[in-house]
């Protein structure tokens, strides 16, 4: 019988985790100078807490893994996470509610099922979750923190998208539509159809005096939007406090010099958002996302507590990055003969090596020295000698003492 990993999954290769580990360890950096703490989640979760708090639409429910968590004669539908801000937030809930601010970051998979098996169904990605906090400062910290970490990644053509959830939502409730109809409209944008809010028939024909100009804004300042707020005289209240909000955030991004995109067809899953969403694509892909969503703790039997996060998608960013790693000297070390006082030379001389932050390997194969820019020869056994050759200029020395290897690899 063949052995073949299950469909959707991969493996991470060598060269995979190196710039796994290097979009990782970036990621912590930046997110701990910003004084966020990382927490982890299980990957097991109950299927009501994603249920409860609309994220599985029954579209989506036959795109998670879950099955029955057996305890005595009962048991809980249980699932493999297909989403990670939703377990942050209940363990927000459970564990640190008493603090008025906390600010998170993990790096985390989840799963989500694809018919085809020619995806990936298990997703990497890092996040970053600001709860409580000043609303549009933490929203523009969120973003800054996002773009700083793709910026320092030195991923090409990054762009920043802005859309608004609220406003969205509040548009949709202006069209006036049926519980039926506005089910089926929220559907089709979910999955990308904008076109489903042109073609909603509504009941007041000074809508489309400003639906139009919103669903093709493609402006790169606050401005924008303040334009689409004079063609609204006669929206709704709450239609004019998400417009005002998305511009004030905006503004705030002009000030920092943040450079982005309003496009309000840029937001895909809003089902807990509820103000400003972004997202991140570096040629042409998406890499990340995010937004506010101040009514998910409350869902969770919190109390009323504002929440804004993002994730860094790592799966498509490492298809993008050239890492290949540390530039670190690589010395191979290659002893004659595998006795106890050869051995013990060449062990000792790769400890000194790795003390000056070398990467040294012992072989008593005689292998290959792939990937190595250095080749150490240990001979002799009661006076060795060490025969070095730098393999990126062809030259070999001939030395007598552990210190002198030091001193023409490290040198």
């Amino acid at each position: 019988m063949e052995n073949h990993k299950c469909k959707g999954m991969r493996d991470l290769l060598p060269d995979d985790m190196l710039r796994f580990r290097h979009i990782e360890d970036l990621f912590r950096d930046c997110c701990r100078k910003c004084d966020y703490q990382e927490v982890r989640t299980p990957t097991l979760e109950y299927l009501h807490l994603f249920t409860a708090v609309g994220t599985l639409t029954p579209s989506m429910l036959g795109k998670v893994y879950s099955f029955l968590d057996w305890d005595g004669w009962s048991g809980e539908r249980v699932v493999l996470r297909p989403d990670s801000t939703i377990p942050v937030a209940r363990l927000y809930v459970e564990n640190l509610s008493e603090h008025e601010q906390a600010k998170l970051f993990y790096v985390s998979n989840s799963f989500v099922f694809e018919g085809t098996g020619r995806k990936n169904r298990e997703r990497w990605q890092c996040g970053a979750e600001f709860i409580g906090g000043v609303k549009l400062a933490a929203d523009a910290e969120t973003i800054s923190l996002a773009v700083e970490v793709v910026n320092r990644l030195g991923l090409s053509d990054v762009r920043l998208q802005l859309s608004h959830a609220g406003l969205v939502k509040a548009l949709i409730r202006e069209l006036n539509l049926g519980a039926g109809e506005e089910a089926e409209v929220i559907g089709r944008i979910l999955d990308g159809d904008w076109e489903a809010l042109s073609e909603a028939k509504s009941t007041r024909a000074e809508l489309d005096r400003f639906l139009s100009p919103l669903l093709n804004l493609r402006g790169k300042s606050g401005s924008f939007l303040r334009n689409v707020r004079a063609l609204s005289p006669t929206a709704s209240a709450s239609f004019k406090s998400s417009l005002d909000d998305f511009i004030g955030i905006a503004t705030l991004l002009d000030d920092l010099d943040c450079d982005y995109e309003i496009d309000i067809t840029a937001i895909r899953s809003f089902e807990y958002y509820t103000g400003v969403c972004f997202r991140l694509l570096s040629d042409g892909e998406t890499i990340g996302g995010g937004g506010r969503y101040d009514d998910l703790i409350p869902l969770m039997s919190g109390k009323s507590t504002p929440a804004c996060g993002f994730a860094l998608y790592i799966d498509p960013i490492m298809r993008l990055l050239s890492y290949k790693g540390e530039d670190r000297s690589r010395v191979l070390i290659v002893g004659e003969r595998p006795v106890p006082e050869t051995v013990k030379v060449c062990f000792t001389l790769a400890k000194s090596l790795r003390d000056v932050d070398c990467v040294a390997a012992v072989d008593f194969q005689r292998r290959e020295p792939s990937g190595y820019r250095w080749v150490v020869s240990v001979s002799g056994e009661a006076a060795p000698k060490f025969a070095v050759t730098d393999l990126e200029r062809k030259e070999q020395q001939n030395v007598s003492s552990p210190a002198a290897v030091l001193s023409i690899v490290s040198g």
